[in-house]
């Protein structure tokens, strides 16, 4: 007979870890709770791998953020005066913000994207976000409950998050695509996107949009273009979701890369006549890009409503949301917003910043093509400078992105798309040498 129950513990456990074990071992395939393992993201895989790769020759055309010309991050100099600024000022901590984040701002961001005139609307509700990403599965997960849209239009190709945000936040809301991009023409087919809405759309569906710089392929509409889809829009009683997250960086002029959501906006508030305007819209605004503040994922979602109808509904269910998923929005990177747009000396040096980063792509854009042209690359790479904002979509097939990667050590995504930022005079000649010896297949 045992006489404690140490005794009987010291015998018990070593038959129970073998039991365990033998088990475990036997299910090695199996997964928690049945859930399956996922794919790799195809973005930050690429990374992985360029980061593994130990070639000295390796340049990377992958992510969307932007590097100098020695191919580094760079700190915008609004920015880092910003951060001297506040890591100076007695009164700066580290307090919660509010649930809808910092009012100040979100009055800021709004005037940004809207205008001053447009942004005094009683009628656009605004609430912090963590990022474009954060913004966009808050709009996403509000419509879905409240609105209830049949489908989601999403663009062919787009953003790859755009699909993911929603199939997440709007899991019964059926994704469908509408024809962006022509592959063989490079251009954007119009009028099979404006047919597709005509067909297939239902009043109250949401349609994604992207306000400037299309990611992936560079390619935004004409003004003109944008008055047509606004036709449609209204037509179909859709819901417009207008991603922003290149405000200012697509041409260096914040005014210009906000045109479409201002015209749009204008069209929804203008009109008292409920079938003679847009239903709503939301903005999810970004400022990774345009401050170069990743990590700090500083971001806004703006609900616009027609100027009869109240949005302190909307915006306590947006608060909800956010409560629930990270209760207040981070404070520092919005701080570092403030700080520059509300100084007169730090904006006009942000807007400098700006023209710095665009211009700079610009120029990269233009060096590309020239060479690629004088090692007479077969086909017409015009698009390449004709196309704006981070991104590239090159033309190059998957089998000419494999060899890149693999004889070359030259890293774009699958689908011919080139983050532009990873270019400089010290890569551009050998990025061009290796496209054109692809491309003729030597």
């Amino acid at each position: 007979m045992l006489r404690s129950h140490s005794q009987l513990l010291h015998r018990l456990v070593p038959a129970l870890t073998r039991n365990f074990v033998n088990t475990a071992s036997g299910n090695m395939s199996a997964q928690y709770l049945d859930v399956p393992v996922l794919p790799a993201d195809a973005a930050f895989g690429l990374l992985a791998d360029f980061d593994a790769d130990q070639d000295p020759t390796k340049v990377s055309l992958i992510a969307g953020a932007y590097r100098d010309e020695k191919g580094q991050p760079w700190i915008l100099p609004s920015v880092k005066q910003a951060k001297e600024r506040i890591a100076a000022d007695p009164r700066s901590h580290h307090e919660y913000l509010g649930i809808a984040g910092s009012p100040v701002f979100l009055d800021i961001a709004k005037s940004l994207v809207f205008g001053t005139e447009l942004a005094e609307s009683r009628n656009i509700a605004s609430i912090q976000a963590v990022s474009g990403t954060g913004a966009n599965h808050l709009g996403a997960a509000f419509l879905a409950k409240h609105l209830k849209p049949q489908h989601v239009f999403i663009p062919d190709p787009t953003w790859v998050n755009h699909k993911t945000v929603w199939a997440v936040a709007g899991p019964n809301v059926v994704q469908k695509e509408y024809p962006y991009y022509d592959p063989h023409r490079r251009s954007i087919r119009f009028a099979d996107m404006l047919s597709t809405l005509e067909t297939d759309a239902q009043p109250n569906d949401v349609v994604i949009l992207q306000a400037c710089a299309h990611n992936p392929t560079g390619l935004d509409l004409t003004r003109d273009q944008w008055k047509q889809l606004a036709d449609v829009v209204l037509k179909k009683k859709l819901f417009v979701v207008f991603d922003s997250a290149y405000q200012g960086f697509a041409t260096g002029n914040v005014e210009e890369d906000a045109w479409s959501v201002r015209y749009f906006t204008e069209r929804l508030l203008s009109s008292q006549d409920p079938g003679q305007r847009i239903p709503g819209l939301c903005v999810a605004q970004s400022f990774s890009k345009n401050f170069g503040l990743y990590g700090e994922r500083v971001g806004a979602l703006h609900l616009v409503a027609p100027s009869d109808v109240s949005v302190q509904g909307a915006k306590s269910q947006l608060s909800l949301i956010a409560r629930a998923e990270y209760s207040n929005p981070p404070r520092f990177g919005a701080q570092i917003v403030e700080t520059v747009l509300t100084d007169a000396e730090l904006r006009r040096q942000w807007q400098q910043d700006l023209n710095t980063m665009s211009s700079r792509i610009m120029d990269m854009r233009k060096q590309l093509r020239t060479r690629l042209e004088g090692l007479a690359t077969p086909g017409d790479w015009s698009h390449i400078e004709s196309q704006t904002g981070m991104f590239s979509y090159t033309g190059l097939s998957k089998e000419h992105v494999n060899r890149l990667k693999e004889e070359y050590h030259v890293y774009l995504m699958p689908s011919g798309r080139a983050s532009l930022c990873g270019l400089n005079e010290g890569n551009v000649d050998y990025v061009a040498r290796c496209i054109s010896e692809v491309v003729k297949g030597n």
